[in-house]
């Protein structure tokens, strides 16, 4: 494995790859990476001949205010985690590599898809999203890009984004990994507190209580949301940013539940905002 900080050193080996007839895998991170990350890189190496991983904290994602400075890096920690995995190579670049002097230019995915659930509260998250990752198809071009579903909101975008812009990649979502108890896996769960990462679990429990009322056949999404809202606000600490029940494609709210849904949770623990969600579909008739 070889970890490389050049756009040119990537460009590089992609080239020879390429040449050789690989198909190119390849996983966009912002490192400190745990088991949900793993799980992507053994999913692009069961499909793909070469595996690439981008570990990098973009400032254009992050708004005011917010961890950018603070976020964690270990990219000792984190080469040892690619190499475990048979990750092929590690683009870890500095700022300075992706934006140079003088760069003005970005991806800006409009509309309603980017205005809700996380972007209602992070206004300026999204460009910086669409941005670092259409610079990053780019310089990598894989056959293939893999993201978890986790962050369902920014799937739905990227997604958006390579049709809109008719790129080649093939986006590839990958299951939730979570811990023994049920918290979804998040480089940020290091931030809480013992007594927040025990309370950070009503996340998962309300998404739990959500999926047995809708098995059961509750369909009214205002009666579902209730439920979630009022188990999350049984922990103290816990504020609520967002609980919403939207169409999987357009991400707009529902009012009865159809077809393929989302329901989709943002909570801060002190500082720390974690997210969560579930994925589901009922029958129409």
């Amino acid at each position: 494995m070889k970890t490389v900080k050049t756009i040119s050193e990537v460009r590089a080996f992609v080239d020879e790859k390429r040449r050789a007839g690989n198909r190119i895998g390849f996983v966009p991170t912002m490192g400190f990476l745990h088991e949900g990350h793993a799980s992507l890189m053994k999913a692009a190496k069961a499909k793909c001949d070469v595996v690439i991983v981008s570990i990098f904290v973009n400032p254009t994602q992050f708004g005011p205010g917010e961890d950018l400075e603070t976020y964690p890096r270990d990219l000792v920690r984190d080469q040892n985690t690619c190499e475990a995995v048979g990750v092929d190579l590690i683009f870890a670049p500095e700022a300075s590599e992706m934006y140079p002097e003088g760069y003005s230019t970005y991806v800006d995915c409009e509309g309603e898809i980017t205005k809700q659930l996380c972007g209602a509260s992070r206004p300026t998250h999204f460009k910086g999203v669409t941005s670092v990752v259409a610079k990053l198809f780019n310089i990598v071009q894989p056959d293939f890009a893999f993201f978890g579903q986790k962050d369902a909101q920014q799937i739905a975008v990227i997604e958006k984004m390579v049709r809109d812009l008719n790129m080649t990649v093939k986006i590839v979502p990958c299951p939730i990994v979570r811990e023994s108890d049920g918290l979804a896996m998040s480089s940020r769960n290091t931030y809480l507190s013992d007594e927040q990462r025990k309370e950070a679990l009503v996340l998962s429990q309300s998404l739990e209580i959500a999926k047995n009322k809708i098995q059961n056949g509750e369909r009214d999404a205002n009666k579902i949301k209730s439920a979630i809202m009022d188990h999350i606000q049984s922990s103290p600490l816990a504020e609520i940013d967002y609980v919403s029940l939207v169409n999987v494609k357009t991400l707009l709210p529902l009012v009865v539940i159809e077809d393929e849904f989302l329901i989709a949770l943002a909570v801060k623990f002190g500082k720390t905002r974690l997210i969560d969600n579930y994925r589901g579909q009922v029958s129409l008739s």
